[in-house]
């Protein structure tokens, strides 16, 4: 049960409009701030906390608050509020309608996706982890996956948001190292063998890894997931199939990125996401195709490799779908309108091809 119910005030400025999900630490909710509008409530909902507790809790949001960059979720406000005489911390930032990467990529169901979009939205990832990257001293995020980065139209098209920097850190500035957590399947193998050893070097492993999978429905190794037992660095030493013998559209280069961003060495890896975006900032498509066909012997396009998707609901997505389209004739209300849309895509994803000329539109200020 959560936390907070529909239509709750939290201290006379947002209005709690729904229950978005929770992870281990935190719920998130989607509020109406009285004046500025929309925008997303992480509560952490670890009870009986001391205020110095909350403090600390809320780390998350002060590391968030120093790096202003276009491709990171942005905080606005961090506060604390008593439910049922116990205190907890929150913060809030700015609501992405479409959701998770994970989201837009299961959209594309047993078609690979555009290859040129997924190197758009790896880049700016990349973009908004350089950003932390060149702190002084370096922020490392510790957890890049496709669930913790967020995908949206804006005017200006797809805009990728890495968010969920919960367990962001700051590197030692002597060792530029720190202590390893996070997701096992995207993390590095110096990590899994030395708690000690996180770097910028594993961030761009876990970047390379989402950047493997987006590319080839695949991840590039037989990793088991984070309840197995006694897994350790030897899951990776196995020959690393290149992108392009699963994908034909995909070409050499992208071959020897992320080769090199999944080098099992760190020293002979990207050492930042710095130099990473600047090799995917080199790469432009192919007029033409070299013609050759996907090794299809042992993979198969699918999107389950990270866990079935949920059911899709037609009925209510296009109810939704039809409640945005409405919603688009009054100019006053086409940011609303591009929100509900893009919930429906996620409850649905084969509207994003009917509809996402239209969000797009509309997030430029233009009713049709």
């Amino acid at each position: 049960m959560s936390l907070l119910e529909e239509g709750r005030t939290i201290r006379d400025t947002y209005e709690v409009e729904r229950f978005l999900g929770e992870g281990a630490f935190a719920e998130v909710y989607r509020v109406r701030h009285r004046f500025l509008g929309r925008q997303a409530l992480k509560l952490f909902k670890l009870p009986g906390l001391t205020a110095a507790e909350v403090q600390d809790m809320l780390g998350e949001a002060v590391l968030l608050s120093k790096i202003d960059h276009p491709n990171i979720v942005r905080v606005f406000d961090a506060n604390t509020i008593t439910i049922e005489g116990q205190l907890f911390g929150y913060f809030t930032m700015e609501h992405v309608a479409g959701g998770s990467l994970d989201r837009f990529w299961r959209s594309f169901g047993a078609q690979f996706a555009p290859v040129p979009v997924v190197v758009d939205l790896v880049k700016q990832v990349c973009r908004g982890l350089a950003a932390a990257h060149t702190q002084d001293p370096p922020i490392i995020h510790r957890d890049i996956k496709p669930q913790n980065i967020l995908v949206g139209y804006q005017a200006d098209g797809l805009r990728a948001k890495v968010s969920d920097f919960g367990l962001a850190k700051r590197v030692n500035p002597l060792t530029l190292m720190a202590t390893s957590r996070g997701t096992r399947q995207f993390k590095a193998p110096e990590a899994l063998d030395d708690v000690k050893s996180d770097s910028l070097a594993g961030d761009v492993w876990a970047v390379g890894m989402t950047l493997y999978l987006l590319l080839t429905d695949r991840l590039p190794f037989d990793l088991p997931d984070d309840r197995a037992l006694g897994f350790d660095s030897k899951a990776f030493q196995v020959a690393l199939i290149p992108p392009s013998q699963v994908n034909p559209i995909c070409d050499s280069s992208l071959d020897r990125v992320t080769a090199r961003s999944l080098s099992i060495d760190p020293k002979n890896r990207y050492l930042s996401a710095v130099e990473l975006l600047a090799d995917l900032d080199a790469w432009a498509p192919k007029l033409q195709l070299e013609s050759r066909e996907p090794d299809n012997s042992s993979w198969s396009t699918s999107k389950e490799v990270l866990g079935r998707a949920s059911t899709p609901s037609p009925d209510e997505a296009r109810k939704i779908a039809s409640r945005a389209i409405e919603l688009a004739q009054d100019p006053a209300t086409l940011n609303e309108a591009a929100d509900l849309m893009e919930e429906a895509f996620s409850k649905l994803p084969e509207l994003r091809n009917e509809y996402r000329g239209r969000v797009t539109l509309w997030r430029r200020g233009i009713s049709m």
